[in-house]
């Protein structure tokens, strides 16, 4: 009875042994089935992302020659221009002080006239018969030529001051003009708004800016860790918020050599300048100030071997990247890998991987359980 006793005994503890084995081992599982993938050939390339906008590339301000009033305007904001096409005329309003100390030096210049007149006949008949000399009488003479040609430059000075002109061509100043062809961006004055001249006191009013929208560049800013590695003359698209799914080939040129302080944004990431040319396409009108983004390629390499960024872990310590790779059925071992570009998407593997390595896909979740 004894031996059955315990033989009873023996045969639970071992059952009991077995039980906890099997659940340790059972329970030593991962519950995640890994997927793997393999490392492939392909084409990268590191991109860069520039915000701006697009302008022309020829603005011209439209000034007047004379100051005044604006009497009509004859086109209005988005009419297209051919060179010489009238804008607007002015109507001269002179100012009175300057008027009348115009009409002042008229009366004085035909006083000296008169005064020359009567030497000049009087001298003229001394001449005649031999009373003077010649040298006395060209001197005489000099004097009325010259009273004959202040009263026209005054009579001149006045009609300028009251029409604008002399000559009777005041038209040429008093009719604004384009003086290239192109699409009016801004009008912005109005009928009965007085008008500066342009001198070299004062830049003038602007009555109209015209551009030629068939010629536009892109203006925007780029980081300067990556302003280094852009080329004059690299390729590059662009992409306009108003019209989606379209991109627009362009080329890079200009890189602003200086930093400048309004483009430091907000987080003091410093930020430098640059324009490309757009190559416009028919069919599509592109206005000045379109909000635009520019991809700009910073690097680029043809068949090397990748893998996806996200299969990449790194080290805790070292912060080195490094994969899993299998070894047996889901079965990993860590391999340390140098890495080179990357799109964001693939990255470049330099060395640790070949072609025939199944890289494991470490950050799947564990599927919810069922309740």
């Amino acid at each position: 009875m004894k031996i059955v006793k315990y033989l009873g005994i023996g045969v639970l503890i071992v059952g009991a042994l077995l039980a906890a084995a099997y659940f340790v081992k059972s329970n030593s599982k991962s519950p995640i089935t890994y997927d793997t993938e393999t490392p492939f050939k392909t084409t990268i390339q590191e991109k860069s992302v520039a915000t701006g906008k697009v302008i022309p590339e020829d603005e011209v301000a439209i000034k007047p020659q004379i100051s005044g009033i604006i009497g009509e305007i004859l086109v209005e904001e988005g009419d297209v221009l051919e060179a010489g096409d009238l804008i607007a005329k002015i109507t001269v309003v002179p100012n009175e002080q300057t008027l009348n100390t115009a009409r002042g030096r008229v009366s004085n210049a035909r006083i000296s006239l008169g005064n020359a007149e009567i030497e000049y006949k009087r001298n003229k008949e001394l001449f005649d018969k031999g009373v003077i000399s010649a040298q006395e009488f060209n001197n005489i003479e000099l004097t009325h030529n010259q009273a004959k040609q202040e009263l026209a430059n005054a009579q001149s000075d006045l009609q300028i001051i009251r029409e604008g002109s002399a000559g009777g061509s005041s038209s040429a100043n008093t009719n604004i003009k384009a003086t290239i062809a192109g699409t009016i961006l801004e009008i912005p004055v109005k009928v009965g708004d007085q008008v500066i001249e342009s001198n070299n006191f004062n830049d003038g009013t602007t009555i109209a800016s015209i551009a030629d929208l068939s010629k536009m560049i892109f203006q925007g800013l780029v980081d300067e860790a990556e302003v280094g590695k852009l080329e004059v003359g690299s390729p590059l698209k662009i992409s306009f918020g108003a019209i989606p799914d379209k991109e627009f080939d362009g080329e890079l040129k200009f890189v602003a050599p200086k930093w400048n302080e309004e483009e430091e944004t907000s987080s003091g990431v410093i930020q430098f300048r640059i324009e490309a040319n757009v190559f416009m396409e028919e069919g599509y009108f592109i206005r000045a100030g379109y909000s635009a983004n520019a991809s700009l390629v910073l690097d680029k390499k043809e068949d090397v071997l990748a893998v996806k960024e996200a299969l990449l872990q790194f080290d805790k310590e070292t912060e080195e990247p490094y994969v899993e790779v299998e070894t047996g059925e889901q079965e990993f071992e860590r391999r340390d890998v140098e890495t080179g570009i990357s799109d964001g998407i693939n990255i470049e593997i330099v060395s640790g991987l070949s072609e025939s390595d199944r890289v494991k896909v470490w950050n799947k979740t564990e599927p919810l359980k069922k309740q």
